[in-house]
């Protein structure tokens, strides 16, 4: 097993927050496979990028040598996580529980190491607890702490509903901590209220209290907004390789380092290495193709991983100038020179100036092949071979 300082190294990569830091380190200095639990209620089958943050970290955990508890609450499932919702979430049947299941732990595999993952459902204690059990959880707890959760007192002070059922999500999310004995507890900054109800109980129950891990949600493709689907900036599990390989090209540049330290299996030292490779090459752009790769790899396999740029179909890689480019001329009339911005769109490789804009906000105008920034312009005579994007690209020689 790594030294501590190897093992905090890793564990800390891309975390938000960890609660406390200095319990980790003596828990980790025991010398001992800590139990490491994350809670995934199956609501919602097809996953993204945004979803494997957390299950990235649990595989760091497991190549450290950790006993890594991947739990499905397929019980909490049936209640509905209130967290983030702005009205009493609609609880799912056991059977839509159960089927989303088995297409998540068929995604999370892609990970995982399946063989040193021990997979639990929360209904194993929570069946039996009885009622008796259910109302000693509910007593561990008071109603104006429960009221201090940002949701919930946001919903309050609106005079929107809350189901007590609710009350319970939390409370048994922080039991399976007690029943597990989990060391150490993963979620996303948003579940950080529930993951301390795990160290208050664990307390309560006469337990060493658990580390609260939280990972940041992971931005999507458009650099600003989460991950979603909904929102149409995601890069889904399931993509077709050239669709994943296309998409993670189009990720802006300020985010590259960021899906690396989130996502990629690459050391702390290799991800130093190719930041410095890119700063050489005034781009990252060789390092976002070799992101893209390993995903697809990752989650398709080496054969789609090799076959992936070309299955891109008709997108261009950016800064990639394809054979038969076509041409445009651009007349400037009485002006000695024209910005990027309506030189685009003269081009016809924009729709409009807010086009324009945006695409250089996802770091996806070229010149020549090499990336452009925002302030370039053009004098008369000028030709260079411009990219606006994956589908628009000519050479725009200026008359």
């Amino acid at each position: 097993m790594a030294t501590v300082d190897q093992q905090l190294a890793l564990i800390t990569r891309g975390a938000d927050e960890i609660i406390q830091q200095e319990e980790l380190r003596k828990k980790l200095a025991l010398g001992r496979p800590l139990r490491v639990k994350a809670g995934f209620d199956p609501t919602a089958p097809d996953l993204h990028l945004g979803h494997t943050v957390l299950i990235n970290k649990l595989r760091q955990f497991q190549e450290l040598g950790h006993e890594v508890i991947f739990l499905i609450g397929d019980f909490t499932g049936m209640i509905g996580d209130p967290t983030g919702k702005s009205a009493t979430r609609p609880p799912l049947s056991r059977e839509d529980v159960l089927r989303n299941a088995d297409t998540y732990k068929e995604q999370v595999f892609k990970i995982l190491d399946e063989s040193k993952t021990r997979v639990e459902f929360n209904s194993s204690w929570m069946n039996t607890i009885g009622a008796a059990g259910m109302i000693k959880l509910a007593g561990q707890y008071t109603v104006a702490r429960m009221l201090e959760r940002d949701d919930f007192d946001k919903r309050y002070k609106g005079n929107q509903p809350i189901a007590i059922h609710e009350f319970l999500y939390p409370l048994v999310q922080g039991y399976d901590s007690v029943a597990l004995e989990a060391d150490v507890e993963l979620g996303g900054t948003d579940q950080k209220f529930n993951l301390l109800m795990g160290r208050t109980l664990q307390k309560t129950y006469g337990q060493s209290p658990q580390i609260c891990l939280t990972m940041p949600i992971l931005e999507g493709l458009d650099g600003v907004q989460k991950m979603s689907k909904s929102l149409g900036n995601y890069v889904g599990v399931n993509d077709a390789p050239g669709e994943m390989y296309r998409k993670l090209l189009s990720l802006p540049d300020s985010l590259t380092w960021r899906y690396y330290e989130l996502l990629s299996a690459c050391s702390n030292e290799r991800i130093e290495a190719l930041k410095a490779e890119a700063v050489a090459l005034g781009s990252p752009q060789e390092a976002k193709k070799a992101f893209a790769l390993e995903m697809v790899e990752r989650f398709h396999g080496v054969e789609a991983a090799q076959a992936a740029p070309k299955s891109a179909g008709n997108q261009i890689a950016l800064g990639h100038i394809p054979d038969n480019v076509p041409e445009v001329e651009v007349d400037i009339g009485e002006q000695e020179s024209i910005h990027i911005l309506p030189l685009l769109r003269e081009a016809g490789l924009v729709q409009n100036g807010k086009a324009a804009k945006d695409v250089f906000g996802r770091g996806a105008v070229y010149l020549d092949g090499a990336q452009l920034n925002e302030e370039a312009s053009f004098s008369r005579g000028d030709s260079h071979v411009i990219q606006a994007g994956k589908k628009k690209i000519a050479r725009v020689t200026i008359k």
